[in-house]
């Protein structure tokens, strides 16, 4: 039994601690988003309140989602940067406004997934910028309060 617990110690300690090739992956997420990893906002869109939730949140749907008839669509994009273990993907959301097809805001997010020491867990990831609910979202800066035009 107490060479099982060590066992276990030692696997969950090892799992802790980042490889090599995840800490290469990890510092070039890092690089990647100090080049143009965050949010861009093109044009602000004032809408009327009854557009938002009671969170203030506006839904914008998926293209392949969204109605004929809806003002706004997002699209995604994810790139495939480095294809392995550990992976590193590109991913650009876009609001776009359906009438010209202008990009109101695109957000850029880099990301690391794998490269762990292979076990029973689930492969540990790292994103750049981090998403937190603190932070503002793409919808919330480009869609505000007010009259609409």
């Amino acid at each position: 039994m107490k060479h099982l617990i060590i066992s276990v110690a030692t696997a969950m300690a090892i799992s802790g601690c980042a490889t090599p090739s995840q800490m290469s992956a990890d510092v070039e997420v890092t690089r990647l988003c100090a080049i143009d990893g965050g949010i861009k906002v093109y044009e602000t869109v004032k809408l009327p309140a009854e557009r938002f939730d009671k969170w203030g949140n506006v839904h914008i749907p998926p293209k392949d989602k969204a109605s004929d008839l809806g003002e706004f669509y997002f699209e995604r994009d994810q790139i495939n940067l480095v294809v392995g273990d550990p992976h590193v993907i590109r991913t650009i959301h876009k609001i776009i406004r359906r009438s010209d097809g202008k990009v109101l805001g695109t957000s850029t997010r880099y990301g690391r997934g794998g490269g762990d020491i292979p076990g029973p867990w689930y492969p540990s990831s790292f994103m750049c910028p981090e998403v937190s609910k603190d932070k503002p979202s793409l919808e919330s800066l480009i869609f505000v309060k007010g009259e609409a035009k």
